[in-house]
């Protein structure tokens, strides 16, 4: 309420000046028009008097000024009251419009909410229904393959390790499901909380590269980790190795046979630099922009052997995220890198 009486009075101020900067005008036209109004106003109000041989002039006609006088009032009144009523409609109109435009925009923005929520959720859906349909598959494998070595004791000895190694595949790959389909569950209840301590980011990097050799051994792939001597980092640990960890399965899982993936860190002025550089069919630039997002996954076609929860890589992001850092992607015909950024503490800035 205070403010908008400020806003009337301001509006009557302008107003008045207005109308004074009119009637003054008006005055310096009349000048310039040889004093039209001037002769008009002295023959009708004034008269002069000589006195020792000068003229000076007197009112004569009190009651046709007062009226002449009331007259410009009431036009000045007028003049004041339209601009202030102008005035107001336009603020009005304008408050009024911005009003509405911010009553859209909020409830474009909750209705765009209410459909990435709803989105997700059906996404999340299918992906438990995919899940829970392919675990099905290697469990019936299990089954058929422990029932074959049950019914049949005397089976060939290199024929029973071969069964014995499906079904330690299958029950890998029924394990891999598992983890992912509770992965999907919890996400949504699971807050990411940083525990900050010195660790040595060269070492975690190379002990990530290590635990891959299985995977990389059937298809002759290789990692080579280039790092600094010393590249000391305050961070969570067991965090931080889960997000090179996914980055490092996506490589594996999406590079070429008898290709090298290359893990890169740096130390710059105020971040520390990781890249995991592989060699693969590239990632369409659409997709590039999708990757980090929640379950989202690569490949369309849900392939038993790389195609995952689609969580991986957006768990890293909220991990890096929590750090303050950034985590993007560039991919092309020759190679696809994954950048991880992540700032260093200042000292002496009380942290």
């Amino acid at each position: 309420m205070r403010n908008k009486n400020i806003v009337i009075v301001k509006i009557v101020i302008i107003g008045v000046v207005i109308a004074f900067a009119g009637i003054f005008l008006a005055h310096f036209i009349d000048l310039f028009g040889n004093g039209i109004f001037r002769e008009w106003f002295y023959s009708r109000f004034i008269k002069r008097i000589p006195a020792d041989g000068t003229e000076y002039p007197v009112f004569y006609n009190w009651a046709d000024f007062k009226n002449f006088i009331i007259g410009v009032m009431i036009a000045v009144l007028v003049i004041v009251s339209a601009i202030i009523v102008l005035i107001m409609n336009y603020t009005n109109s304008r408050k009024s419009q911005e009003m509405k435009n911010t009553i859209e925009a909020q409830r474009l923005r909750a209705q765009r909410h209410e459909q990435l929520l709803q989105m997700e959720s059906q996404r999340k859906s299918d992906l438990i229904t995919y899940l829970a349909h392919d675990m099905r598959t290697p469990l019936a494998s299990i089954i058929g393959y422990l029932s074959l070595l049950d019914e049949v004791p005397e089976m060939p000895a290199d024929q029973r390790a071969k069964y014995v190694g499906i079904t330690l595949d299958k029950a890998y790959r029924l394990e891999q499901l598992t983890e992912e389909f509770f992965e999907i569950t919890r996400f949504n209840l699971q807050t990411i909380v940083i525990n900050k301590q010195k660790l040595d980011l060269g070492l975690l990097l190379q002990q990530m590269a290590d635990e891959f050799y299985p995977l990389l051994e059937p298809d002759r792939k290789s990692i080579h980790v280039e790092t600094p001597e010393t590249l000391f980092y305050k961070g969570d640990g067991d965090k931080l190795a889960r997000v090179f960890n996914n980055i490092i399965k996506n490589a594996v899982s999406y590079s070429y046979p008898d290709t090298e993936i290359a893990i890169k860190a740096s130390q710059e002025v105020s971040m520390v630099l990781v890249e995991v550089v592989s060699h693969g069919d590239p990632i369409p630039e659409r997709q590039q922009k999708l990757i980090f997002e929640k379950f989202f996954r690569l490949d369309s076609s849900r392939s038993t052997k790389t195609g995952g929860a689609g969580l991986g890589l957006a768990i890293a992001k909220e991990i890096v995220d929590a750090h303050g850092g950034s985590i993007s992607v560039k991919s092309d015909e020759q190679q696809t890198v994954f950048t991880v950024s992540l700032p260093v503490e200042q000292k002496g800035n009380g942290k």
